[in-house]
């Protein structure tokens, strides 16, 4: 009858397993996306052919920005920004994650010191075993009977379908897509606080521009002051004039207060307190980095962090399925003890006497709650279908940003030319407007016209430049340098 119960059980776990490896189907895939041979907006200044394998992604950092005092800023921020050391600990989580589901292979041991004691009901089979029983010579086994063990003891599940090993894979990919999503951050670090750098200077030039133009007005001011005085001009051209100047002085005003905050901002990312920053206020027109090459795309794969990192966690979901696909299956569990028992310490360590040992194995088997099971295998799924697309998505979003700021270098560049022609043409146009007007063969108005279109083509020549310099920044961390 003993028999014919255990061969049914094990039937039955047969069946089910058999069952299992049937309809656990873990093959998971989306459409593929090829990715093409080169960026579509390339030119012969930013790549010498759609084959160059050259990228500025391979430079590291400090060769890419030639300032001295930003490569300092940069390096600050690297040791004290509070998000890098965040991200830190995380891959600090990760690593002991991994080593968690490492341990989780190897038998798990421990030593075990209790004591205690036991009282049995002396109509009980074990109480009145106990009243006639010596537990040593002439001694009865005590009413009150103490137990003393020390020993130890181990348990160990035996990862027969690889469910143990698939989590430990899903951890160690789980760690590496956690550096690389640290990468990720300090490259996008980098590119912040070079595009912050920027935007400080880009505002001091504007204060400088707006300082000069302060100048120019009040020295047309006083120009319109004496023909007011010869009667040759009214008061009301002297009021439109002095209203510009308080215009561009609280203009001014506005700047300044623009830098400090911009300022209090890189400070921020540096991890400290407010200060002065360091920096060259002629950086808008230094050089651009050498060899500005952007490779091919198929780099992206090799040199964005973020599209690693998306790599590694589809990697991880594989895992993670497989796992799930286990739990399904039969586990075989084994556990053993040994050590030394006795009532009476005297007697604790006498060998062979008091030596006690204990030795288990077992199969455990899902038999009711399959749709349980069933529902984390589809979670499982689901979750790598997620990561696919959240690869290809990076990957192409790669792409896209790539392309964008190759085209933005091309036409920030032509726009530099341009306005830099505008702007030289339009501050001529003050100084002719001026002597006309000495002259009485221009109106105040129309100096007043000049003087603002002169100063609005400045600022927005300033403003180009300053966003050519951020499109290099853009260039370098969408190719993915920056975190070597």
């Amino acid at each position: 009858m003993k028999k014919s119960r255990i061969s049914l059980i094990a039937m039955i776990i047969v069946l089910l397993t058999l069952n299992s490896c049937k309809t656990l189907d873990t093959n998971v895939s989306i459409p593929t996306r090829n990715l093409p041979q080169s960026f579509s907006r390339q030119t012969n200044s930013q790549e010498r052919t759609a084959a160059d394998t050259l990228t500025i992604a391979a430079l590291q950092w400090r060769q890419y920005f030639q300032d001295s005092l930003l490569v300092a800023l940069i390096d600050t921020t690297l040791n004290n920004n509070f998000d890098l050391r965040i991200a830190l600990q995380r891959i600090e989580v990760a690593g002991a994650n991994a080593q968690f589901a490492k341990g989780e292979l190897l038998p798990k041991v421990f030593g075990s010191l209790g004591g205690g004691v036991r009282k049995f009901g002396l109509y009980t089979m074990d109480g009145a075993g106990n009243a006639s029983t010596d537990i040593t010579s002439g001694r009865r086994v005590p009413v009150d009977l103490p137990d003393l063990n020390i020993g130890i003891q181990t348990t160990w599940e035996v990862d027969i379908w690889g469910k143990l090993r698939n989590k430990n894979e899903a951890a160690a990919a789980q760690y590496l897509a956690s550096v690389e999503g640290t990468r990720f951050i300090v490259t996008a670090l980098i590119a912040e606080i070079a595009t912050a750098y920027y935007d400080l200077i880009a505002l001091d030039a504007e204060v400088e521009i707006l300082r000069r133009t302060i100048q120019t007005q009040q020295e047309a001011l006083g120009v319109i002051g004496l023909k007011k005085e010869a009667g040759r001009a009214n008061e009301l051209a002297v009021q439109q004039f002095e209203a510009q100047v308080l215009n561009m002085q609280a203009m001014e005003k506005e700047m300044l207060q623009q830098i400090i905050v911009k300022e209090n901002f890189i400070n921020f990312l540096a991890g400290r307190y407010p200060q002065p920053i360091v920096r060259d206020k002629q950086a808008l027109s230094a050089a651009p980095p050498p060899n500005i090459v952007s490779g091919i795309p198929a780099q992206l794969l090799e040199n964005r962090p973020d599209v690693r990192e998306a790599e590694l966690q589809v990697k991880a979901s594989k895992f993670e399925v497989e796992a799930a696909k286990a739990a399904f299956f039969p586990s075989l569990n084994l556990s053993a003890g040994v050590g030394f028992q006795a009532f009476d310490p005297q007697f604790l360590f006498l060998s062979p006497a008091s030596i006690a040992y204990n030795a288990l194995g077992g199969l455990i088997a899902p038999i009711i709650n399959w749709q349980g099971l069933e529902a984390q295998f589809s979670a499982a799924k689901s979750h790598q279908i997620q990561a696919l697309y959240r690869y290809q998505k990076s990957i192409v979003n790669g792409y896209v940003e790539v392309v964008n700021e190759l085209s933005a270098i091309q036409n920030l560049q032509q726009m530099s030319a341009l306005k830099t022609q505008q702007s030289q043409v339009l501050q001529a146009s003050v100084g002719v407007a001026t002597e006309l007007y000495k002259t009485a063969k221009a109106t105040y108005l129309e100096i007043l016209f000049a003087q603002q279109n002169s100063l609005q083509a400045q600022i927005d020549l300033v403003n180009i430049q300053k966003r050519q310099r951020i499109a290099l920044v853009s260039l370098y961390r969408v190719l993915g340098g920056g975190w070597r």
